[in-house]
């Protein structure tokens, strides 16, 4: 299943709430990763709103949860902004709240995105037994996130993808590619052996640096047309 909520409002349309945190990552003295606010709270959200987009989302709203101290906000707002710029969207409200009567030794963020979607509007797929597989970005964590930063998918990309008709995305976690595979379709069960591929399907993908397209077979060029240079193929034995 995704890493969403989904409430119903009406008879046209429900809310998606999706969420994201990190800890350890920031400018603090014993954070494990050292980066800027604006980097943290971009990676953050991004997760968030690709797990919103992905179940057919439209994003309404974004909650800031922030134990970095009162001095980060500003910081981690534009995080946020630099995120919704790359999806083209303005005026998207955000909110929040800080730890302020404490102080703590690691930086630690939670970001939450509420999206709307129509009732009508289907992001699970049945699939005909021609569905091919795309891994669209690369698997990177921690340090590699910036280092490699060339290899992360743009939102401005998943944001395309997800547009194209009989397509299923699905961002890439923690837990790698296999794991999110099996997550697709529960009813299927995908092991390392079965999956020929130039990425490494067991790796983490840290803040969703990459994620899985399920697709027809017609729509290969399309989808490589949109992915670009960040498109690799997988193979289902």
């Amino acid at each position: 299943m995704r890493d969403i909520i989904t409430i119903p409002l009406n008879n046209e349309e429900s809310l998606i709430i999706a969420s994201d945190n990190s800890g350890g990552i920031g400018m603090k003295e014993h954070d494990l990763v050292q980066v800027s606010y604006e980097t943290v709270a971009y990676y953050s959200f991004r997760v968030a709103a690709m797990e919103c987009i992905a179940a057919g989302g439209e994003l309404v709203s974004v909650v800031l949860h922030n134990f970095c101290g009162d001095s980060s906000w500003s910081e981690l707002v534009n995080g946020i902004q630099k995120g919704l710029g790359e999806l083209n969207l303005r005026n998207i409200p955000i909110t929040g709240s800080t730890e302020s009567n404490f102080n703590l030794e690691q930086s630690a963020v939670g970001v939450v995105v509420i999206g709307k979607k129509s009732l009508g509007k289907k992001t699970e797929k049945v699939f005909s037994t021609d569905i091919k597989f795309a891994v669209v970005g690369m698997p990177l964590v921690g340090k590699e996130v910036i280092n490699l930063a060339e290899k992360v998918v743009p939102l401005s990309t998943f944001l395309e993808v997800s547009k194209l008709e009989n397509t299923m995305l699905w961002p890439v976690g923690s837990k790698g590619i296999l794991s999110e595979l099996n997550q697709m379709f529960p009813a299927k069960e995908f092991t390392k052996e079965m999956i020929d591929s130039n990425v490494d399907v067991l790796k983490s993908s840290g803040p969703a640096t990459c994620f899985i397209v399920a697709f027809e077979q017609g729509l290969e060029e399309t989808l490589k047309s949109a992915a670009g240079e960040y498109f690799h193929s997988i193979d289902i034995k």
